[in-house]
């Protein structure tokens, strides 16, 4: 019995030591995989990435080269939309199955979802000259709204008037932030709405996405708008 109770005894402690490494390993590797996206993202990001690895063991997760969850959150990103440059508050990514190779330069997500949060204040700049994007509050069927204000010229007006109007804010083609307004008004006026249309109603699309990633749909707040994004067979890195 005491041989018996030694045994467990060892078992234990081997086991701690087995799981204290393997939460040693995952720091070290969550760091430097931190390291090299901050690298990467260089200028383009104000904030320092923070990265998890999920699963256990870890360690045999590397071995076998391939990650259960990987996930990954970014604060202040620049990105670059039909050339102008556009602020992303926050970009958040969860990844699942992530296959490495290539030495681990490279690394394949069988899935991936994730989200984009822009403040009004980076909508209103990546807006054309002079357009304020806020929140619009809740429209008539209860969904929330934004609020699209510019100075517009208007025909037969001979003076630019400002005007506001309340906007739908949708994704295209996979990777294309848009915004249309729901109605303008003054419609009725020979050339008003065509005027106010091509001053408020704009699209951006959000270039180096990565490769299998696709943006979703959008959904407006009160602190800005979150779109979301999914995709297979993501590419992440190599």
């Amino acid at each position: 019995m005491r041989a018996l109770r030694i045994g467990l005894v060892i078992l234990v402690v081997l086991a701690g030591l087995f799981v204290a490494a393997d939460r040693i390993a995952v720091n070290l590797a969550e760091d430097e995989v931190a390291k090299k996206l901050k690298g990467q993202l260089g200028s383009a990001s104000s904030g320092d990435p923070s990265v998890s690895i999920g699963g256990f063991p870890f360690l045999t997760q590397i071995a076998a080269k391939d990650l259960d969850k990987v996930t990954v959150e970014v604060d202040g990103v620049t990105a670059t939309a039909q050339g102008r440059q556009v602020r992303l508050s926050k970009v958040s990514m969860e990844a699942e199955d992530v296959k490495l190779a290539d030495n681990y330069s490279s690394a394949v997500a069988d899935r991936a979802t994730g989200t984009v949060h822009l403040s009004y204040a980076d909508l209103s700049n990546a807006a054309d000259e002079g357009v304020r994007v806020s929140y619009g509050g809740k429209s008539t069927s209860g969904k929330d709204q934004v609020k699209v204000t510019a100075s517009v010229a208007l025909p037969l007006v001979g003076r630019a008037v400002e005007r506001s109007v309340y906007s739908t804010v949708s994704v295209s083609g996979g990777d294309t932030v848009r915004l249309h307004a729901d109605s303008v008004p003054g419609s009725k006026v020979p050339g008003v709405e065509k005027a106010i249309r091509k001053k408020i109603d704009f699209e951006r699309q959000i270039d180096q996405l990565p490769e299998g990633l696709k943006l979703e749909k959008v959904v407006a707040t009160k602190g800005g708008v979150d779109v979301s994004m999914a995709g297979t067979h993501v590419n992440l890195a190599g």
